[in-house]
């Protein structure tokens, strides 16, 4: 009989600490949700990278802006019109923040880095791009990719692929249709069996090149005041 009663106390006791932790698990996702629904896009050695991708960098300087805070909805229309696509998904929220990477050697400004993060077939992708002062690309560097071809994506001779280009270079491209012309119909996809995920990665390439177009180089300073947060 009291063996009985030991067990029992015993399983009300576990069944008590497991509606406890569920309670607190709730508390938790309900005060992180905020911070869910906005997924940026970081370099996730910042040191290491800038160093790689700008060797002749002394510094950088990071900077946070969404679409909402630069222009909002009218903004958003804008970059979906260059783009030739809506926004959408977890990805693309109105309010995400991006971090734009501005690269000087010594006390001269000399180019930026900026990623975004695009749907895959299997996940999330991570395209960055090291851009000159002409909004050119100097580098192409996928940092994360979900699929059994990524090695073919992220290798540096797929992304040699991009260098020298711009947006005017990816105007000619339709995300919708994954059709080409001009210098973009040139760029080879190393892995055909993963078609989606080349396409994707061509798409976040406009969408990086068209929002740093209406971040920086449409404007005519880059500063808090105009919806940019310093590190």
């Amino acid at each position: 009989m009291f063996s009985y009663v030991k067990r029992q106390i015993a399983t009300k006791a576990a069944q008590f600490s497991a509606k406890a932790a569920g309670v607190v698990l709730v508390a938790l996702l309900a005060g992180t949700g905020a911070a869910w629904g906005a997924v940026g896009c970081d370099l996730n050695d910042p040191d290491r990278d800038v160093a790689r991708l700008f060797p002749e960098s002394t510094g950088y300087k990071a900077m946070y802006i969404s679409v909402q805070q630069r222009g909002g909805e009218k903004l958003l229309e804008r970059i979906e019109a260059k783009l030739g696509d809506k926004f959408h998904g977890l990805f693309e929220t109105i309010d995400i923040p991006y971090t734009v990477y501005e690269i000087r050697a010594k006390n001269k400004k000399i180019g930026y880095i900026h990623g975004v993060n695009q749907k895959g077939q299997f996940g999330g992708i991570q395209v960055f791009l090291a851009l000159d002062l002409e909004g050119r690309i100097r580098a192409f560097y996928i940092q994360k990719m979900t699929s059994q071809h990524a090695g073919k994506l992220r290798d540096a001779k797929f992304g040699r692929q991009f260098i020298g280009f711009a947006l005017a270079d990816f105007e000619q491209y339709d995300v919708a249709s994954g059709k080409a012309s001009g210098r973009v119909d040139e760029i080879r996809n190393p892995a055909p069996e993963a078609e989606a995920d080349f396409r994707a990665a061509l798409r976040a390439t406009k969408k990086n090149l068209v929002l740093m177009d209406e971040f920086v180089f449409s404007s005519k300073v880059l500063s808090p005041d105009n919806g940019a947060s310093p590190q």
